[in-house]
C-alpha cells in the first residue's frame, strides 16, 4: 500500500482522537482505489461527522505530532502530491508579492534538482504540489530547499557566507514567528491516471472553495490556466500521460 497520511499538525490532541483518526485512515486507504474518492476530502467528511477535533486546517500552536520516524516511498516511479503549510496555518502567502516569490523558487527549484512540476496551487496559508521525483535527491530535499530558499526570501535573512539580502519582508502580521512553515510536510504517492486527476481537480478547487475567486481562472497562482486553457500560466506546466 503505497498511500500514506503523513501530514497532520496538531496540538495536545486526546488519544480517543488518535485511535479513532486511525482506525478510519486504515479503512480509507484499504478502499480508496475501489471508490475512487478523494482520501483527504473523505477523511475530514468523517472525522467531523464522528464529532472529534478536526484534522483540518486550522491554526494551532505550531508543534507536529506526525510520526517520528515516518516512511517515504520513493523510488516506485509514482508522482508525489505534496502539501505543506506555513507556520501555524498562518496566511503568510497572503499577498501577490509573496505568491509570486514562491513561483520563482519553485522554478529554480525545479531546474536545479530535475523534477516534473505536474500540477500547483498556492494558497494563502499552504502550498499543494504534484511533482515527479527528481533527477537529484529526493521530493523531501526539494521540499527542504524550497522551504529554505522562500523563508529566506521572505523574511529577508541573508544566507551563511552572503553578504547580499533580499529586499522583500515577512508580513507584518507575522509578527515574530519563530519560523516561516510548519514543520515537515505530506506525501501522497500518486499511481494512476485516475489519482492524477483527482489531485488536480482537487488543487484546481481550492481557491473556490475557499471563496477567493468564483472560477479557477482567476486564481493564476496554480496550473489550472495550463489545462484549462492551454496558457503557460505563471509556471512552465510538465503534463505527464
Amino acid at each position: 500500500m503505497r498511500a500514506r497520511f503523513s501530514g497532520v499538525y496538531s496540538q495536545k490532541l486526546p488519544l480517543e482522537f488518535w485511535r479513532v483518526a486511525h482506525r478510519i485512515l486504515g479503512k480509507l486507504f484499504l478502499d480508496e482505489r475501489a471508490r475512487g474518492e478523494d482520501t483527504t476530502s473523505v477523511f475530514h467528511r468523517r472525522v467531523k461527522k464522528r464529532g472529534c477535533p478536526t484534522l483540518s486546517p486550522e491554526r494551532v500552536g505550531g508543534s507536529s505530532l506526525m510520526p517520528k520516524k515516518l516512511k517515504r516511498h520513493y523510488g516506485k516511479g509514482d508522482l508525489h502530491f505534496i502539501t505543506f503549510s506555513c507556520y501555524e496555518r498562518r496566511s503568510l502567502l497572503g499577498s501577490v508579492r509573496a505568491r509570486n516569490l514562491f513561483v520563482r523558487v519553485l522554478r529554480d527549484v525545479r531546474e536545479r534538482y530535475g523534477f516534473l512540476v505536474v500540477g500547483y496551487v498556492l494558497m494563502p496559508e499552504h502550498v499543494h504540489l504534484l511533482i515527479s521525483e527528481p533527477r537529484k535527491g529526493t521530493p523531501s530535499k526539494v521540499v527542504q530547499v524550497l522551504k529554505q530558499r522562500t523563508s529566506r526570501a521572505l523574511r529577508g535573512r541573508k544566507r551563511r557566507g552572503s553578504q547580499a539580502q533580499l529586499s522583500l519582508k515577512f508580513p507584518n502580521q507575522a509578527g515574530e514567528l519563530r519560523r516561516f512553515w510548519q514543520k515537515r510536510f505530506y506525501d501522497f504517492n500518486v499511481w494512476s491516471v485516475e489519482k492524477e486527476k483527482e489531485k488536480l481537480n482537487y488543487m484546481h478547487a481550492n481557491p473556490v472553495q475557499r471563496k477567493l475567486v468564483r472560477h479557477p481562472k482567476d486564481w493564476p497562482w496554480s496550473s489550472w490556466s495550463f489545462y484549462g486553457n492551454g496558457d503557460r500560466g505563471l509556471l512552465t506546466i510538465d503534463p505527464v500521460d
